[in-house]
Order: C-alpha cells, then sequence, then structure tokens
C-alpha cells in the first residue's frame, strides 16, 4: 500500500470514528473512472429496477427509489472493478485494524439513476439484518456541477449535509446510524453502490 493510499485510510478511519461517516477525493483516478465507464457503455451490465426492502419483503415503488442496479460478482467483474474492489479488500482490512472492527466481506452494486430520479430519506440497514455496518460509494460522474443536482444528502441529530457525487470520490458512512437520501439531478447519475459486512456475503439475495 502507498503512502498516499495510506493517508486517504487514515483520514477515512478517522472520520468514522469521530463523526460516522469520511469523504476520500480521488479514491479512483480519473483514468480509472474511465475504464469503468467503458464498461458501462459496452451493455455488458444489465441493469435492473432497483427494489426496496430485504429478500422476501422486497418491492418496487419509484415513489421512493428510482435507480438501476446490476450486483457485481467479483469473480467475473471486469478488470476495470477488480481494481476497485482490491481497494475496498484494503480498505477492511486497514479500518479493522484502526478501528478495532470485525468487518469480513462487503456487496457492491453499480447503480444508475436516470435524469428527475432520486431515492427518499431511508437508513441502509435493514431492521430484520444488521449485518451492514458501513455504507461505500464510489461516484463516477464527471464534471459534475452544484447546479445540476445529485448530491447525497447526509441527516445529522441537528444538521445535515450534501455531498457532491463527483467522480473518483468515495463517501463512507455507518449504515446503521446516518439516514440519507440521493436528491434528483438533472442528468444521469452514476456510481458503484455497495456495503461493508460483518460477515460473508450472500449471494442467495442477489
Amino acid at each position: 500500500m502507498d503512502v498516499a493510499f495510506s493517508d486517504k485510510l487514515n483520514h477515512l478511519a478517522d472520520g468514522i470514528a469521530e463523526n460516522g461517516y469520511a469523504i476520500i477525493d480521488n479514491f479512483l483516478a480519473p483514468d480509472e473512472v474511465d475504464a469503468i465507464l467503458d464498461e458501462f457503455k459496452t451493455g455488458m451490465l444489465q441493469f435492473k429496477k432497483a427494489g426496496i426492502g430485504h429478500k422476501q419483503e422486497k418491492q418496487i415503488n419509484e415513489g421512493i427509489r428510482g435507480d438501476y442496479i446490476q450486483w457485481i460478482d467479483r469473480t467475473t467483474a471486469a478488470q476495470p472493478l477488480q481494481i476497485y474492489l482490491l481497494r475496498l479488500n484494503e480498505l477492511i482490512s486497514f479500518v479493522n485494524q484502526a478501528l478495532y472492527l470485525s468487518l469480513k466481506d462487503f456487496e457492491i452494486h453499480s447503480t444508475v439513476y436516470p435524469v428527475g430520479t432520486y431515492y427518499r430519506r431511508h437508513l441502509d440497514q435493514f431492521k430484520k439484518d444488521d449485518h451492514r455496518k458501513l455504507s461505500v460509494i464510489c461516484y463516477l460522474n464527471k464534471d459534475w456541477k452544484e447546479s445540476e443536482g445529485g448530491q447525497l444528502r447526509i441527516y445529522f441529530a441537528d444538521t445535515e449535509l450534501d455531498i457532491m457525487p463527483e467522480a473518483g470520490r468515495l463517501v463512507c458512512f455507518r449504515s446503521d446510524l446516518l439516514e440519507h437520501e440521493v436528491l434528483p439531478a438533472t442528468r444521469e447519475r452514476l456510481s458503484l453502490t455497495g456495503w461493508i459486512l460483518d460477515q460473508h456475503a450472500d449471494l442467495r439475495h442477489l
């Protein structure tokens, strides 16, 4: 692990410990973002309408959530995505050592929000499944402007924070504590969205 990346992970661990969230710019370099975007454009990713709820309780509700997703299988993911998955493994190892956690695995999907769609305020941890510990989002939107919307809004006890979905930026936050929403945008909004778990990923629900 190079020094620059280690510094980013230190910043992330400090942010999670102190505030419940952290923002890391250039988690993916511009050329790495471009390579992943090329995968999006090939049509190899088959996106489907995202639902809400867990397993048997899952349902489609466009009034709450309007994105399309494709779960990523790490055994078949293309090389550009493998680079991102490798960094997530390094993140897990580092955070486990720094914060004395017992994180074991992750689940990730590619995400597309069409123009005007959103995701209402919610918590990422399911009521009947508490294994999601950290939410991780890496954005793929080049040259994003504030006027285009699409911010991730995180809610705290007495305030809220809007985060721009800029290419290469990683946002990591406590899945069990921080409610958040995705605001509508005037252009398509792309990301790699996932959760770090305290158990090995169960792929049966994918």
